[in-house]
């Protein structure tokens, strides 16, 4: 099989590197840049083309990993559908209906998208679900999550208003929003938007939201009051309190420690979450996401959209979450 990755900024690059983990050679890049191109071709040792017509008559790839910024998503997803060719989709924020009518047209043509679900394969979002799912607190009561870090540490060796997360539509914490929603939602299940309200806290230089306060009411009753920002610093926040209906969870990554309690213990059960290779300029390890492109992988070589555990349905509904979110703030300040 011949991967193409479409886009080679930050994520376009851990993907190459994904599959090369994964003990893949046939691996080759498109990108419009220049600089990106000579950055993956040296480190990687990947074929790279600047033309996007010649890489499919040149290269002629079997699965695409698009990496781009979320505007350019669904242009190479249909061109992929139109030709037959499977793709991985990184977070999307934007143009939802043509999501939707992607996935009718890609299982009517047995074509595999896989759309990211990168935190799922996190250790502390997998062991809060093993929990949870064992029933160790009971039932889900409350859930308390606030997450961020400073847009401009994001990528610090460009500015932010050449990244895509400067813009309204694919702003930072617009896009995170999903982005965490989408493995909370495999926990819980469906989500009713109930409030919800985002602004911009501080003077970057940026026409973007920096903060979005939501809550929502899932199918068990269990609400979910989650903090998403980018104004976190020095450090990266990600803290997570659940109770339930017989102790609690906590999720924390400034201890690197998921652990919980039930009403018969006597202190925390700890579960140790560090480790993992951690490359220069990237904050978290590659594991997950090496993870993450194997399930990929795995559902292109047997043709079975089953062996990836996300699908276009799935963020379809999940922005449709985000969209009603944004009504309900919207019009509390219309009010």
């Amino acid at each position: 099989m011949k991967f193409l990755v479409i886009g080679l900024g930050s994520m376009g690059k851990r993907r190459v590197r994904n599959l090369q983990a994964l003990g893949i050679e046939t691996i080759a890049g498109f990108d419009l840049r220049e600089d990106r191109r000579k950055e993956a071709n040296d480190k990687y040792g990947i074929e790279v083309f600047s033309n996007y017509k010649e890489a499919l008559e040149s290269y002629q790839p079997n699965a695409f990993v698009i990496s781009t910024s979320p505007e350019y998503h669904m242009h190479y997803a249909w061109d992929a559908v139109e030709k037959d060719i499977h793709c991985f989709i990184e977070a999307s924020v934007v143009e939802a209906e043509k999501i939707k009518e992607l996935d009718a047209i890609s299982k009517k043509k047995g074509v595999i998208m896989c759309p990211s679900c990168s935190m799922g394969y996190y250790p502390g979002p997998k062991k809060v679900k093993e929990l949870i799912d064992s029933g160790v607190i009971g039932k889900v009561l409350n859930i308390n999550y606030q997450t961020g870090q400073y847009l401009p540490d994001w990528h610090p060796w460009e500015s932010i208003e050449e990244f895509y997360v400067s813009k309204r539509d694919t702003g930072g914490c617009r896009e995170i929003v999903p982005f965490e929603l989408t493995w909370i939602n495999k926990i819980l299940g469906n989500a009713e938007p109930l409030a919800c309200v985002y602004s911009k806290q501080t003077d970057m230089p940026v026409d973007i939201d920096d903060i979005y306060h939501c809550l929502l009411r899932y199918t068990n009753d269990a609400l979910l009051n989650m903090t998403v920002e980018v104004i976190s610093r020095p450090k990266a926040t990600r803290n997570m309190r659940i109770i339930g209906s017989k102790g609690e969870i906590v999720f924390c990554t400034d201890e690197s420690v998921v652990r919980y309690i039930a009403v018969n213990d006597e202190d925390w059960t700890k579960y140790d979450i560090s480790g993992g290779t951690v490359e220069t300029q990237y904050i978290n390890p590659e594991e997950p996401y090496i993870e993450e492109m194997s399930d990929f992988v795995s559902a292109v070589k047997e043709r079975n959209q089953a062996l990836y555990p996300n699908n276009l349905i799935e963020d379809y509904k999940i922005l449709q979450t985000l969209y009603a979110l944004e009504d309900i703030a919207s019009n509390r300040v219309a009010q």
